[in-house]
């Protein structure tokens, strides 16, 4: 990697945290003295926050939008070329983002081993590559409107186990190891389709896809409760997907998405559920309020994504086989600018981390053994009150990035000089 081609000024970096190191200086020492009073080595934390980092999408770099319009912003990225450099972006200043997780066929190229060099050369890598059966392309064979894996068409069913099996492919030139498989089938009216045999259409696909897998290689599956099908969706649920997953066998695990779940539902437990059983393969990090909303992480409910993270830290502490999460960012941007969006969303997931990382362990433990319900709380309560912006900034800078990113990117410029670069993105009728 070269200095010249990230796409923001190193030195703009440089003097946006000249002007604010005094206070993170600060800031860091006299948290580093209130954790030195309870045993924890502040340094200790910051270096183990640096190591931690989380895949941005490629999809993320542009405006998603609703089901029933999108507002195109000036500069939004119309390839996976364009889409890189805004992920590069992202990474530079929070340096914690060093993956892209493309989708297939929106990022398609002639040349993969370019695209691999291409993103080497903006400091990224590429993480889980993901398919798309869930809506039709232009020249596409057969249709998705009856489902994909899952379709009562054997002819479709092939042609969504060939795209999936042509996503690997792609993937193994790009460097990545992991495959996400989600699908919109399902039903929106009762006795549309028979329960029973769409789940064993389903599986029987999905083995001839995990045949394809690579050996070192993952099939995560993603479920969802509804959407587009709002009467049944044929992977669900947690309890589907794991169902599901053991079928399939121990390349394939459960992907997590904070959104895809009915109402108060508490996702730290399943968490904790799937690492018990060995099938805990991912997270994808987003908010919601009322329903499946992706959006931004930590937005709505911090509070639970600590909780989420609290379990996850559990689960590193105690790793059963295999255990080897791809952590990413999945969110829709309709009213931000999705790079802004996607630093904030790091900056909260890397906190979420980080005050997980300070729970005493032991005393947690203790409490729980003695059945003291409320030191318990305390010891969660008293981590999430900790204010940890310091232990970030000061990460961010150490490596690089920037102590305040969204200052920093937009004294920089960047989105109104890729306005006047790119050609403008015409408005859509709806989401992607």
């Amino acid at each position: 990697m070269t200095i010249s081609t990230l796409p923001i000024s190193t030195e703009l970096i440089a003097e946006h945290n000249a002007a604010l190191m005094a206070s993170v200086d600060e800031d860091y020492d006299a948290l580093g003295r209130k954790l030195s009073r309870t045993g924890v080595d502040i340094d200790v934390v910051k270096n183990k926050v640096a190591e931690f980092t989380v895949a941005v999408p490629s999809w993320g770099a542009g405006r998603g939008g609703t089901r029933f319009a999108k507002f195109p912003i000036p500069g939004e990225p119309t390839n996976i070329h364009e889409k890189l450099e805004d992920c590069a972006v992202i990474n530079q200043l929070s340096q914690a983002t060093p993956r892209v997780s493309p989708h297939f066929p929106w990022d398609k190229v002639d040349d993969y081993s370019a695209l691999r060099e291409e993103a080497a050369s903006l400091g990224l890598g590429f993480d889980a590559v993901n398919s798309n059966t869930f809506q039709d392309q232009l020249g596409q064979a057969h249709s998705y409107s009856t489902g994909s894996l899952s379709s009562t068409d054997a002819a479709t069913r092939a042609q969504a186990v060939e795209h999936n099996i042509e996503c690997i492919e792609i993937g193994q030139k790009l460097g990545s190891t992991d495959l996400t498989v989600w699908v919109g089938d399902g039903t929106n009216f009762p006795g549309q389709q028979d329960l029973g045999r769409s789940l064993d259409r389903y599986l029987d696909s999905a083995a001839e896809v995990y045949a394809a897998l690579p050996g070192t290689w993952r099939m995560l599956l993603e479920h969802k409760m509804f959407e587009p099908a709002f009467y049944s969706s044929v992977i669900s649920d947690w309890g589907s997907s794991i169902l599901a997953a053991q079928s399939l066998g121990d390349k394939c695990k459960c992907l997590v998405d904070l959104g895809h779940h009915a109402p108060n539902v508490n996702i730290e437990q399943i968490v904790a559920r799937l690492h018990r059983f060995g099938k805990l393969g991912g997270f994808h990090f987003n908010d919601s309020k009322y329903g499946d909303d992706d959006l931004d992480s930590g937005s709505i409910n911090p509070h639970q994504l600590f909780l989420v993270f609290n379990e996850l830290i559990e689960a590193e502490l105690h790793p059963r086989e295999g255990f080897n999460p791809a952590y990413m960012i999945d969110q829709s941007h309709n009213v931000t600018d999705p790079i802004e969006s996607m630093m904030a969303s790091a900056d909260a997931i890397l906190t979420a981390y980080t005050k997980a990382i300070l729970v005493d362990r032991q005393g947690l433990t203790a409490a729980q053994e003695a059945n003291d319900t409320m030191l318990a709380f305390q010891a969660l309560r008293s981590a999430y009150k900790t204010d940890t912006s310091p232990i970030l900034a000061k990460v961010r800078q150490e490596k690089g990035g920037a102590i305040d990113m969204i200052q920093a990117y937009r004294t920089s410029k960047y989105r109104e000089r890729k306005s006047q670069a790119r050609k403008p993105v015409g408005l859509g009728s709806g989401i992607v």
